[in-house]
């Protein structure tokens, strides 16, 4: 059931009718909250969802998937409830997904690669950004088309229970470009293990098409 208490500050602007996901489903693990999420964004359709990762031996929110949820957020000019570590239950409410420079950081060993897998399909959908809303150019800053995102992504880069960062630079980014056509970049800059993490990776993504 929906906790009004999540909910009385979220307003759906586009009137569509919240989803309601049990995350205890299935393994009970982080995929439903990272494509919950990321479909949501896509949609443009609230989402809330309960008793998150309750299949694991430490329940709740990660850094990680905390750090995916606050991505998201960020790129759909979205409103959450409920995200902080070891929450079991977030409502989230996107906007428009709008392309830009966003950087993640877990701060632990926390996979950037599943943060990759949950904002990807978000930036593929992500529309143009307007003039106005493009960063500052300067040493810290990378020139980008307005159609592009680029991702700063840190925490660990070869961790348990998740794809290393290889798969993604030598497997899943060249057969997305073969089948599919996409203009997608990603680059290894530190690798991160466990315990201390520390690893980034960098991605350039362009929206596709309108239609």
């Amino acid at each position: 059931t929906q906790s009004p208490a999540l909910c009385i500050n979220l307003q759906c602007s586009n009137n569509k009718t919240m989803k309601h996901l049990d995350g205890s489903m299935l393994e009970g693990g982080g995929q439903i909250i990272r494509n919950s999420v990321a479909l949501s964004a896509i949609l443009k359709t609230p989402v809330d969802v309960v008793k998150i990762r309750a299949g694991r031996q430490n329940p709740g929110l990660s850094p990680q998937h905390l750090c995916g949820l606050e991505l998201v957020t960020e790129m759909s000019k979205g409103k959450c409830e409920g995200g902080m570590v070891r929450s079991t239950h977030i409502t989230f409410v996107p906007q428009d997904l709008t392309c830009g420079t966003y950087t993640a950081d877990t701060k632990t060993a926390g996979s950037c690669t599943l943060m990759m897998q949950q904002a990807l399909p978000c930036l593929l959908f992500a529309r143009p950004s307007q003039p106005s809303q493009e960063e500052p150019r300067g040493q810290d800053h990378c020139h980008r088309a307005p159609d592009t995102s680029i991702l700063h992504l840190r925490g660990g880069t070869d961790a348990s229970m998740a794809p290393p960062i290889t798969y993604l630079t030598d497997v899943l980014g060249p057969l997305l470009r073969r089948l599919f056509n996409m203009n997608l970049q990603i680059k290894l800059i530190r690798r991160g293990f466990f315990p201390k993490g520390g690893g980034e990776i960098e991605a350039q993504v362009q929206g596709l098409a309108s239609g």
